[in-house]
């Protein structure tokens, strides 16, 4: 490996072979934090509800993040090293770019490395950008810096949680109408699912032309497909990925033909929700109408103690026509998971590879390695790709458990039926960000749709202590990551020189 001086003034950097070791070694550290704590996004949801094992869950990310990480991920892998600072900021300075990238990757990585201690799930991509802006503060003008990035990820924690709570909310009580709410709900689960599984495919394949085959498409002269014209393209590709699967749904049975509604999970909720909402409307009314309500709640909270005992008895999913639909919808979180997975893999591996990249770019073509995108440098591109999905990987195995604690069980209690929905309204919510260039999140996204079906169920369903601490590890993760980063900026500056 040929490895230049750096940059017009690299003569102040006696080793740059160092630097581009410790590129790589806090490349795979930053890989491995994304794995232990971003992949939770995806199969978060699938491991509370009990839709995959924890090892399942390991084993189908892995896979997936991988290959969208090696497949499609130099597609936005140059954009947090190139889009953040106006062109040419460093022309002449570039040991101090590569001393900024190697900050940025560790300090991100080790809060990164804290939260999932914690068990927090926090934005990678709020984390690097966080990171870069630090050392960017500290070496160059404030007009050098593209303020516009930076507003657009304060307005992804608005946006991406709002927009998935309501569309995953939405989704939920749809659900609960459809099936949920209906005397054969079986028979309504396995009319609905040909639709539902439809439309899942369908948004994958939009959103994999939207955000991930643009690089693929370019020399086929399609990289700018319409709306209409992708949905062309998709549909077909949904239809028969629907009737290859449609023979896993029509093998569920009921175990039992004994009707038991009255054990029906979905009774308590919907119990509990009422008496919430009778106990406000207790603290408007006069002294007539409030013992009126008082014995209805009363009555209700006995019924309640009572669906709460058969519930316990009922086990997981209630009822045998209750644990049959929940069957149902097993394939259909399933699916959206490895489609998050796959979709995460191809975009958030970019939070690794990019300051890898740059530092490792720069040091091979000095200056020139600023212009120099991934998907023009080669092996190294391939190279660095190949780190990225593989610290993935290794994160997820060692430490995912911790976030998908987090995101399946400790927000709101989750069955496949809420799994999907969450999993599905997050799916949508980045097809409706894509196609109208919003920023996106996938922590947020994923965190905001668990939300919104804990509140289709009653604020009752929410732990909001967990959300608080979540929320604070949000807007943390910003300004903390470009603190760390001059911290180790400086150090490294003071050990390496220039």
């Amino acid at each position: 490996m040929n490895i230049e001086l750096l940059g017009q003034v690299g003569d102040a950097i006696s080793h740059p072979a160092w630097i581009t070791g410790l590129a790589i070694a806090f490349g795979v550290f930053m890989a491995w934090s994304i794995g232990a704590n971003d992949v939770a996004n995806a199969m978060g949801t699938s491991v509370g509800s009990k839709s995959l094992t924890l090892m399942q869950a390991i084993i189908i990310a892995s896979v997936l993040e991988f290959a969208g990480a090696l497949l499609i991920g130099r597609h936005v892998s140059d954009k947090i090293r190139q889009d953040i600072f106006v062109p040419g900021a460093f022309d002449g300075i570039v040991h101090l770019y590569a001393y900024g990238m190697l900050a940025s990757l560790l300090s991100a990585a080790v809060w990164m490395m804290a939260a999932t201690y914690f068990g927090l799930p926090v934005s990678t991509t709020h984390s690097i950008v966080g990171a870069v802006i630090g050392f960017g503060l500290v070496t160059l003008k404030l007009d050098q810096i593209i303020w516009g990035e930076v507003g657009k990820i304060v307005l992804s924690w608005i946006v991406s949680p709002l927009l998935a709570g309501v569309v995953s909310y939405a989704i939920f009580r749809a659900i609960q109408r459809q099936i949920l709410f209906q005397r054969d709900m079986v028979k309504n689960a396995k009319r609905m699912a040909p639709i539902l599984m439809f439309l899942v495919f369908l948004t994958v394949f939009l959103v994999t032309l939207y955000k991930g085959l643009k690089p693929v498409l370019k020399p086929l002269g399609l990289e700018d497909l319409g709306f209409w014209q992708a949905l062309l393209c998709a549909s077909p590709i949904s239809i028969l990925a629907t009737l290859a699967c449609m023979p896993l749904v029509r093998r569920v049975r009921i175990e039992s033909s004994i009707l038991t509604h009255g054990r029906n999970p979905v009774f308590v909720d919907e119990v509990t929700m009422i008496i919430e909402r009778i106990k406000k409307l207790a603290h408007i009314a006069d002294e007539t109408t409030k013992s009126a309500l008082q014995l209805i709640q009363d009555k209700l909270q006995t019924v309640e103690e009572r669906l709460l005992a058969a519930k316990v008895q009922a086990g997981d999913w209630g009822t045998p026509e209750m644990k049959a639909t929940e069957r149902i919808f097993v394939y259909l979180q399933i699916l959206s998971a490895c489609a998050l997975a796959f979709a995460h893999g191809a975009n958030d591996v970019a939070n690794s590879v990019g300051p890898l990249a740059g530092v490792i770019l720069v040091a091979k073509d000095g200056v020139e390695g600023l212009k120099v995108s991934i998907n023009n440098a080669g092996a190294w591109g391939v190279f660095i790709l190949v780190i990225g999905g593989t610290g993935i990987v290794l994160g997820l195995a060692t430490w995912g458990w911790r976030v998908i604690e987090t995101i399946g069980k400790k927000i709101t209690e989750l069955t496949p039926t809420r799994g999907f929905a969450a999993q599905f309204g997050a799916a949508l919510t980045i097809l409706i960000a894509s196609r109208h260039g919003l920023p996106i999140s996938t922590t947020h996204t994923l965190v905001g749709a668990v939300l919104g079906v804990g509140l289709a169920r009653g604020m009752g369903a929410l732990n909001f202590r967990v959300i608080r601490d979540i929320v604070i590890s949000w807007i943390v993760t910003l300004p903390l990551g470009a603190i760390l980063t001059i911290v180790f900026f400086v150090l490294f500056r003071w050990i390496f020189g220039g």
